[in-house]
């Protein structure tokens, strides 16, 4: 929030924070470029757009989170949810819904337009961030760049060499990834967690490796010694962390309103895309209050359209476009290659010596590496679970090479779509996270934890996700630059690009795309 309040200073923010009132007619304002979405991808297109001089309006249907509440806090705690936790729920919905078989985890909470989503299909839900900045705002911050090798494998018409050469180090730099210093890392007590992990995937022959994040570990160690307001280190994550974590609001966000030709709206929701007989974009978008009511409907035009609205936003964007003929020549395989990254999470329950320590920091900085096992690829993330007491649990995200997709489909009685992804698609990537820690048990002597997840003794979560990827699959649905097939000047910049599986954490990659997209959009599309 920092860099937007000093942008804002400076008289080059423009955010705008409406205030409710009742439903007005439908107006007509004009950009040349609209950004939906401002999570990755959008914040990528907004900078760059902003940079070359186009004015440029991005739609956020979250809330700019800059406003401390009661407490002085922008953001609650994971331990001490409250209305800022959960977008419109009235109970939150953590990963973990038990601890001992006890409902110790969630709260009751006052419906608000609060930062963390849980969006519910048929088989699979999936967690996306509501407000500026997306998923930036709640995800764990791993910025890890994918196997040169796996990237290849999914994106074979991509120059990978100009991905790893330019993208990727121009993505890491305005992220402002960086790393652990590994010998703090060794003597802390916030990492005992994640070296018991570590000796126990050693004792199976196993290997792990430090992942970057965008957290700012000098930060981090200033907590640690007293000097900082903790966050990290004060159990701050999955609803928002107020200090310390580079989130886009810090970084693209703040730098594309410092253009001064990018204003951001915040709390509309665009539901329609269509296109004039001029050839232009006209959006209707549902500009909302802070108890869900839709206060105003607006329409939009533009010249250019880039829809960075997330795997789930866009692809239900673009399916209903084209399924009520508002854009009827969108490509068949729009919705399509739609896969969770191969997300499992568990838990493992340790002997009584291994202790894990009551005090965690919510940031991952490694993971278990065993994604050249050609018979079972896993990359498995090392997760914290402060509590603040000593729970002896080893907890951890899998990333397994799942080659399951779905497809997104319209529904026209509820106007929105359905997800087609089922629990057997889901049994496959619980089938590679049980091998490899089966093997992990076995070489320590331990067993898998059955409290987690529900009173069904359920040891594999596997009903939700944190990478939703694909619906709208780059060289596919697109041309090689996120250009939707179809139509011109319509672009995709965001997760939607990837086909269902990346190996890692994907936002490293989402960020690099776009960041490719736009180069070459800029280039050839914007040039007078």
């Amino acid at each position: 929030m920092v860099a937007l309040q000093t942008a804002a200073a400076a008289g080059l923010t423009r955010i705008s924070l409406q205030s409710a009132s009742a439903a007005e007619p439908a107006v007509v304002d004009n950009a040349p470029a609209i950004v939906i979405g401002s999570g990755y991808g959008g914040a990528v297109a907004a900078l760059r757009l902003g940079q070359a001089g186009i004015r440029t309006l991005v739609l956020e249907m979250g809330r700019l989170w800059n406003t401390p509440g009661s407490d002085g806090k922008v953001f609650c705690t994971t331990s001490a949810p409250d209305q800022r936790s959960m977008w419109f729920r009235t109970r939150t919905e953590a990963p973990l819904a038990s601890f001992l078989w006890l409902d110790l985890v969630n709260r009751d909470i006052s419906r608000y337009p609060g930062v963390l989503d849980r969006v519910h299909f048929a088989d699979m839900s999936v967690y996306v961030g509501r407000g500026v900045g997306g998923g930036s705002l709640v995800n764990g911050g791993m910025a890890v760049t994918p196997l040169q090798s796996y990237f290849s494998e999914q994106f074979p018409t991509v120059d990978a060499a100009e991905m790893y050469g330019t993208y990727f180090p121009r993505a890491r730099a305005m992220l402002g990834v960086n790393t652990v210093d590994p010998a703090w890392f060794e003597s802390t007590e916030w990492y005992k967690f994640t070296r018991v992990s570590r000796k126990h995937a050693q004792n199976a022959g196993l290997k792990t490796t430090f992942v970057p994040n965008v957290y700012d570990f000098g930060y981090m160690q200033r907590e640690a010694a007293g000097t900082a307001t903790k966050s990290a280190l004060g159990g701050e994550v999955i609803y928002g962390n107020n200090h310390g974590k580079r989130s886009l609001d810090q970084t693209y966000l703040a730098a594309a309103l410092g253009t001064g030709n990018v204003t951001i709206n915040t709390m509309e929701r665009v539901r329609a895309i269509r296109r004039a007989t001029d050839g232009t974009y006209v959006l209707t978008a549902d500009r909302i209050d802070n108890t869900g009511a839709v206060v105003e409907t607006k329409e939009y035009g533009c010249t250019y359209l880039f829809l960075g609205g997330g795997s789930l936003g866009t692809s239900e964007l673009l399916v209903r476009a084209r399924d009520t003929g508002a854009l009827p020549a969108l490509d068949a395989s729009v919705g399509a290659g739609w896969g969770t990254n191969g997300n499992v999470m568990l838990g493992r329950a340790n002997h009584l010596w291994d202790t894990v320590g009551a005090n965690q920091s919510t940031m991952p900085v490694m993971g278990i590496d065993d994604w050249a096992n050609t018979a079972n690829p896993v990359f498995a993330e090392i997760a914290p679970l402060p509590m603040g007491l000593e729970h002896w649990v080893s907890l951890y995200l899998a990333i397994t090479k799942n080659p399951q997709r779905a497809s997104f489909t319209y529904d026209a009685a509820s106007g929105g779509v359905r997800l087609g992804w089922t629990a057997a698609q889901s049994a496959v990537s619980v089938s590679m996270a049980r091998k490899l820690f089966d093997r992990i048990n076995a070489a320590n002597s331990t067993i898998y934890r059955y409290d987690l997840f529900g009173s069904s003794n359920k040891v594999f979560a596997d009903d939700f996700c944190y990478h939703p990827l694909g619906g709208c699959v780059l060289g596919k649905a697109t041309d090689n630059y996120g250009r939707v097939k179809g139509y011109s000047k319509l672009y995709v910049t965001d997760g939607s690009l990837v086909p269902g599986s990346i190996g890692v954490n994907p936002f490293v990659t989402i960020t690099a795309l776009a960041e490719r997209t736009m180069a070459r959009v800029l280039a050839e599309d914007t040039a007078p």
